[in-house]
């Protein structure tokens, strides 16, 4: 071989193994995020509408509270001991997150996706539709009436838009179908310590924790993390006269 074929054989070798340790050193950060900083989340259902909708691939801070025995990277949690307790915690969500947790009440256990509306201490009750949050009512906005076609059934659906106001001025869209539907009414009951109150934002289509049967308080051992946006979306409606479709969630806060 030439000194020039040589020259060039050499510096094709140094190229290929430059882009070599580039592409392994993208997995590994890849790889990275994945396991020790976030996860993505199914919306398997509507209980979350309008901010989720079903087909939404949402982006899970695994990090955001610290470590849950569901959380810890490589299936730890799962391994350590049953003296440990569960938790490897430096932030408590707050009302208005968004979080994935383990729901352990189902068989088999599922994760679910709710918003926290109470946390440690709070008196929470629900009185014809209107969520009291220690003894103060949350104040509401409508915003619209809205008609969409349901996912489950396909039938359509009427329901009221509002803007939902919690303690400390978060802000966020819930729906009501009316204001006397099944889980319209409960309480009062005070949030006990180490747990979570949550309640999904399509408040008459959610099994959460006013529900018979539903996670009840959840643990912060079993929080996964909090959701921050929606990656991309693979819901199918389509643009009907006179029926809602929901459009710009991807990338958006929640």
């Amino acid at each position: 071989m030439s000194p020039l074929m040589k020259r060039l054989a050499g510096r094709a070798a140094d190229e290929i193994m430059e882009t070599v340790r580039f592409i392994g050193g993208v997995v590994a950060v890849w790889l990275g995020l994945v396991t020790f900083g976030f996860a993505a989340f199914h919306i398997p259902s509507e209980s979350m509408q309008p901010s989720l909708e079903v087909g939404d691939r949402v982006l899970v801070s695994k990090w955001a509270y610290g470590y849950s025995v569901h959380s810890l990277p490589l299936g730890i949690g799962y391994v350590l001991p049953d003296s440990w307790n569960g938790r490897i915690g430096w932030s408590q969500p707050r009302r208005g997150d968004v979080v994935v947790f383990r729901d352990e009440n189902q068989t088999p256990p599922r994760n679910l996706i709710k918003r926290v509306t109470g946390v440690a201490g709070d008196v929470i009750e629900v009185r014809e539709g209107r969520l009291y949050i220690n003894g103060e009512v949350a104040p509401r906005m409508l915003e619209d009436i809205r008609t969409y076609r349901e996912d489950r059934t396909g039938q359509p659906v009427t329901v009221s838009h509002y803007t939902e106001i919690l303690p400390g001025d978060r802000d966020h869209p819930i729906y009501e179908r009316t204001d006397d539907y099944h889980l319209d009414d409960f309480g009062p009951v005070t949030v006990r310590p180490g747990t979570v109150f949550v309640m999904g934002d399509n408040r008459d289509a959610s099994s959460d924790s006013r529900a018979s049967g539903g996670p009840g308080f959840v643990p912060l051992e079993n929080v996964v993390g909090r959701a921050e946006t929606v990656l991309f979306t693979l819901e199918s409606c389509r643009r009907e006269q006179g029926l809602y479709c929901p459009r710009g969630r991807v990338w958006g806060g929640l």
